[in-house]
């Protein structure tokens, strides 16, 4: 904690992690101490914005001033950083994935039941939206009955991004765990429900003769207990506009948000209209989970249950990989 008695944050890799760290700033509660980016002048054009000081990403975790460590980092650097966190006794917060496979599910577990009630969030910011936040709302409401699919894509219409820049060079890149995640989070989410086995298919027909060496796109189908249906595709190579589709259908309603706008369809009538439901797809900023997060950590309580939805999230999305890979329907092994 800091000397006026601030929550202490430090940020690893500016990026998506400028707006971690300016979303912290805004907080009273909060106050960033440290940035640290492979662009160190970046890190030095940042830290004097936010009055912070410029640190070695492996410094971070030394440094008593720091509560909380705020990871957006590559892919694979993730895993290794939240392990680093939990072992010094600090909070993460950390872009998706959280972690890359079934044995670091577990050694996250592990670390975080061996070294305190740590508080563990990963930023999955579509919960955030507010078109989301009332699609959770009217289905546990029972808006729209019993729902029996769920149908998602992540679209994202950004082929440079896996061809010419760093998610070319990770090895075991996963569109599921690097997209993907946002709609197997939705799903679990808005269902309250965890899928028990999953199949799935892919292809890297778009970025073919390319840097990229895995699957671009993968359509994973899950099941669940209760007889719930969910498909959940990773589209990375799609010539079309950064968008997420969702169509969730129950006995009583239809949602469905695609480039026409979000709308609810109430009749099975030929004549019968949809309502439009207008509210934003998307989340105000890429910090918008942050001050509920700080929350927890100053009322001290729920970070079992919390830790516990991320894990939950990762497991599918590791599942769906291994299903890609063995070309059989998998159990998914929550932790």
């Amino acid at each position: 904690m800091t000397e006026d008695g601030r929550l202490g944050v430090a940020v690893i890799g500016l990026g998506v992690g400028e707006q971690h760290a300016r979303a912290f700033a805004s907080l009273p509660t909060c106050r960033v101490v440290s940035v640290s980016d492979l662009d160190r002048g970046r890190a030095e054009r940042l830290a004097v914005d936010l009055s912070a000081d410029v640190s070695e990403t492996t410094d971070v975790f030394r440094d008593p001033r720091t509560d909380i460590v705020s990871i957006a980092s590559y892919d694979d650097d993730h895993f290794g950083q939240v392990i680093a966190a939990l072992k010094s006794g600090k909070h993460a917060f950390v872009e998706k994935p959280l972690c890359r496979s079934d044995g670091e599910l577990h050694a996250v577990k592990d670390a975080w039941s061996a070294h305190g009630d740590r508080h563990v969030a990963s930023n999955l910011v579509l919960r955030a939206a507010p078109l989301y936040l009332w699609l959770r709302d009217a289905i546990s409401s029972g808006e729209l009955g019993d729902i029996y699919a769920f149908d998602g894509d992540y679209l994202y219409g950004r082929l440079h991004k896996i061809t010419g820049e760093w998610r070319s060079a990770v090895d075991d890149y996963s569109v599921m765990q690097g997209g993907g995640v946002h709609l197997v989070d939705l799903m679990l989410w808005l269902t309250g429900e965890r899928p028990v086995r999953v199949t799935a298919a892919g292809n890297k027909i778009s970025t073919r003769e390319t840097a990229f060496r895995y699957a671009d796109f993968v359509s994973a189908s899950y099941e669940f207990q209760s007889g719930l249906v969910a498909r959940v595709t990773a589209n990375f190579g799609c010539v079309h506009r950064h968008q997420h589709v969702l169509r969730v259908f129950g006995t009583r309603a239809t949602f469905i948000s695609d480039d026409r706008g979000a709308r609810l369809h109430e009749s099975r009538g030929a004549d019968t209209g949809a309502a439009a439901v207008e509210l934003a797809p998307k989340p105000p900023s890429k910090g918008a989970l942050i001050p509920e997060f700080v929350e927890a950590i100053l009322a001290g309580s729920g970070a079992r249950i919390a830790l516990q939805r991320e894990l939950d999230v990762i497991a599918a999305c590791v599942a769906a990989d291994r299903a890609l890979a063995s070309h059989e329907p998998t159990e998914i092994a929550y932790v």
